[in-house]
């Protein structure tokens, strides 16, 4: 056994203790990692296929691949994303005309491309919810994407209302944008069309009754700090898990919350102590530095995953963007819908703090109980 061998699995080790996991854990980890390494020669990287044959747990493998990194061992990654898996799984249950086409589209969405973003996975999901069901259709009497018709397209439009409509025409557009920019159809056949703009966003003020299910349901001290991010600063999903220990002065009770600072009233910061307390006596070693950590994140560096947030909350009924949407609305209200004070107190985008705007004068202007569902005169 080499000294660098040795170096990573005391490193390993020291890491997998700090996450608080089970000694068993820590066992199966070193034993897996100790093959690889053995098995292992200088003349080649190692492969990240090589390393989950050997760990199997994604919690091991992660942890495994930051020490070797830390050590000059970069993996060699060679392993299939999931997301491409399910790009090619999705593309086959497509006609034959049309399925390479949209494979392409969707690895241009995924990976980003000339003036093209990368989109996220819920947005490939989306977009092509709303585009197959039409994509079948066509296909009964169309073999490729290019004989698609502006008439085909229109009556598609046609059959749809307010946000479906729009999605399924932002949805179209992009696809056939791709294809025209990459020259596999002729004639872009959404290029004159317009559905206009998606119905306004509507919110309504929370209810004593969903108060108090969010009451019930936030039972532990993380799950109780969540909510009072939330509800207090209106803090999103993925700004609560980015949340770092730097970003937290409990002595001045300050907290930084998407890159503005603010006061912490006593709620916030009674809770979030408790959550620190419990965090360090739960992880008194991790190298972590963010504020959420779980033992599947203690280990290593880096935020919690989307699903933390959904299992602890979500799952227990408490639909986190209602509750901020009921934050912004509140605060909007006080401030006699003042666009601004919305778009700089809570980091909105101007079309976003208009709406909301919007809907507080609504508010202002007639009764709660007048704009309920059956209500409307």
């Amino acid at each position: 056994m080499t000294a660098v061998h040795r170096n990573v699995l005391a490193r390993a080790a020291y890491l997998a203790e700090a996450g608080g996991w089970t000694p068993k854990a820590v066992g199966t980890m070193l034993a897996g990692l100790h093959r690889l390494l053995s098995s292992h020669t200088n003349a080649r990287p190692i492969l990240r296929s090589e390393v989950q044959a050997q760990l199997r747990s994604a919690m091991f493998v992660n942890v495994a691949a930051d020490v070797l990194q830390e050590h000059g061992m970069p993996l060699d990654d060679d392993v299939v994303p999931t997301i491409r898996t399910w790009i090619d799984s999705r593309s086959d249950e497509l006609p034959e005309g049309f399925r390479d086409d949209v494979r392409a589209w969707l690895l241009e969405l995924h990976a980003g491309g000339d003036r093209v973003r990368p989109r996220s996975r819920a947005t490939l999901y989306a977009y092509l919810g709303r585009v197959q069901p039409h994509l079948l259709t066509w296909s009964a009497t169309r073999r490729h994407l290019r004989e698609v018709t502006e008439d085909d397209v229109i009556e598609v439009f046609d059959s749809q209302r307010g946000h479906q409509r729009a999605g399924t025409f932002t949805s179209l557009r992009s696809l056939f944008k791709f294809a025209k920019r990459h020259r596999l159809i002729f004639v872009d056949p959404t290029h004159r069309l317009h559905v206009g703009r998606a119905p306004k966003r509507t919110a309504m003020p929370m209810t004593d009754d969903e108060f108090a299910a969010v009451k019930r349901a936030a039972v532990t001290a993380v799950q109780r700090l969540i909510v009072a991010l939330v509800a207090v600063y209106a803090a999103r999903s993925t700004t609560i898990r980015l949340l770092t220990l730097d970003d937290v002065d409990l002595t001045r009770r300050c907290i930084r919350i998407g890159g503005t600072t603010h006061q912490m009233p006593d709620l916030v910061h009674r809770l979030l102590t408790k959550w620190l307390v419990e965090r360090q006596r739960t992880w008194p070693h991790t190298p972590n530095r963010q504020v959420l950590v779980s033992f599947g994140s203690a280990a290593g560096i880096g935020p919690v995953t989307d699903y933390y947030l959904t299992c602890r909350l979500s799952m227990q009924d408490v639909r986190l963007e209602h509750l901020r949407a009921d934050r912004v609305l509140h605060e909007a209200l006080t401030v006699d819908a003042d666009p601004l004070h919305l778009a700089a107190a809570f980091n909105l985008s101007d079309q976003t703090a208009i709406d909301y705007s919007e809907m507080a004068r609504n508010l202002l202007s007639r009764p709660v109980e007048d704009q309920l569902p059956g209500n409307e005169h």
